[in-house]
């Protein structure tokens, strides 16, 4: 049974959620943070040169240490009462945060360009956050009737408990792209169109990521809460540290959620960021104006709708593999767990101790072999595509990659937490509470759910960044080799 001392493989759970929840959500953003800082530079290297204003190459910057001081502040504020609603304290620090960086980001923007074009660009980023927030909140929070329909479906048994969670899922992609496309054509509008508009683009995600401190500090409560009533399940602790626990676990499930979501958005627009890029360094090559390359990326090109075809379909591919990856990780897992029951006596009446380091050795190297082929798929494709097909039919693929990538990665993020709280909701006593059979329905959803949440949706991030930054590297060479057969 899970979180129970008698299972070899709890100990691996547990890692694993500190593993995939604080450590690889922490480097995501990270790597987020510093393409977007590396993306806005470059765009702004050319308006430096053309308006010999260094601000261009500055206020990146400056963005990023107004982020800091407002995120410490936002992090005190984070107080919860017995009692009272983590949920609430968790937005609260959040919106410190976003207030104070928007006054921040007024008073740098008019100091620096003494103009407010690209604080209005700069405040865009931190209302995408927002939206993104309360709609994650209301797909994946069991307060709300998305999940709960979930949860009900599942008295049904696990076949329409999964299909009503697919359906939960596939819907919530669409409020965030939405607010996401939104975001950039009012970035890029309130900035000033043009070249300063691209810009505008990347200050947006800048300002997008001035809340990344707090938003992996509340990613690392999720596994912490999770852990503790894993503890209290081993120990055989008084039921109502349970309940509580519980309780807490479902809200990190809430913010793991969030904090994934919010990854995804940041990605999508780093990736975007990085794509324009990409676009500039073509455009010095071949000596053209944007609006001259832009009607180079004309849809009346075969290699561009090539590039927009293979682009989409690779994020598929790449998810295929990480999907993979996991069912293999797991069918070695539960090899091994059956075979210390098997081959080790006393395990089952606790007179001995399973070998927990197996599994945990298991679930490593799983890991670090499944992503080879997946990484290598990220970085090929980008060359292939580039120096056979041309750089218009590279553009193509980083374009249909960042589309299809936002809407698979916020589908299974947004699908698989959904999943998790109905369960979450089910074991609160609703629907027969736990060890009935809706809750064995809502394990089985939750079983599928996290593979897509933790695993499929978080990877797509990186993969549709790393693409975009091989393509950067490589855009002198492919621009030159000029190779394109179509």
């Amino acid at each position: 049974p899970e979180d129970d001392p008698r299972n070899p493989a709890v100990i691996a759970d547990a890692v694993g959620d500190n593993v995939g929840d604080v450590a690889g959500m922490a480097a995501d953003v990270f790597e987020t943070y510093a393409v977007t800082l590396i993306g806005a530079m470059l765009l702004g290297w050319p308006l430096y040169r053309q308006l010999g204003n260094v601000a261009f190459l500055e206020y990146p910057l400056v963005l990023g240490a107004i982020a800091i001081f407002s995120t410490l502040v936002g992090a005190l504020v984070v107080r919860v009462r017995e009692g009272g609603d983590p949920t609430t304290a968790v937005l609260r620090g959040i919106a410190t945060t976003a207030v104070l960086a928007i006054i921040g980001f007024l008073y740098a923007a008019w100091h620096l360009f003494g103009s407010l074009n690209l604080f209005y660009a700069a405040m865009i980023g931190v209302v995408i956050v927002v939206l993104l927030a309360l709609f994650t909140n209301y797909y994946t929070s069991y307060k709300y009737s998305p999940t709960r329909s979930i949860a009900e479906a599942a008295q049904a048994g696990p076949a329409i408990n999964l299909i009503r969670g697919l359906a939960n899922g596939l819907e919530s992609a669409l409020p965030p792209i939405l607010v996401i496309a939104l975001g950039v054509v009012g970035a890029y509008q309130l900035a000033g169109g043009g070249v300063v508009g691209m810009y505008g683009v990347a200050v947006a995600a800048m300002a997008m990521l001035s809340i990344a401190g707090i938003i992996v500090s509340v990613d690392a409560y999720g596994p912490i809460v999770d852990n503790a009533g894993g503890i209290a399940e081993m120990a055989n602790l008084d039921p109502r540290v349970r309940e509580v626990t519980d309780a807490l676990d479902a809200v990190g499930n809430t913010t793991k959620a969030l904090t994934k979501v919010f990854a995804i958005g940041s990605a999508g627009l780093a990736a975007l960021s990085l794509l324009l890029a990409y676009m500039e360094e073509v455009a010095a090559y071949f000596r053209l104006s944007m609006d001259q390359l832009a009607h180079k990326l004309s849809l009346a090109r075969p290699d561009v709708i090539l590039g927009l075809i293979v682009g989409g379909g690779i994020v598929f591919l790449f998810a295929a593999f990480c999907m993979r990856a996991v069912g293999r990780g797991a069918f070695g897992m539960v090899a091994e767990v059956r075979r210390q029951f098997k081959e080790i006596p006393g395990i089952m009446e606790g007179r001995a101790k399973p070998d927990y380091a197996k599994c945990v050795d298991i679930a490593t190297r799983t890991a670090l072999r499944g992503m080879a082929v997946p990484g290598a798929l990220v970085i090929l494709s980008p060359i292939a595509i580039g120096f056979i097909f041309g750089p218009y039919a590279l553009a193509g693929l980083l374009i249909g990659s960042i589309v299809s990538g936002l809407a698979l990665a916020l589908m299974m993020a947004n699908g698989g937490a959904a999943w998790d709280n109905a369960k979450k909701f089910i074991e609160t006593g609703a629907f027969g509470g736990k060890r009935s059979p809706a809750h064995a329905a809502a394990v089985v959803g939750d079983t599928v759910g996290d593979p897509c949440k933790d695993t499929a949706g978080p990877a797509i991030n990186p993969m549709i960044k790393a693409i975009n930054m091989v393509s950067i590297i490589f855009a002198g060479l492919i621009a030159a080799s000029a190779l394109a057969v179509i």
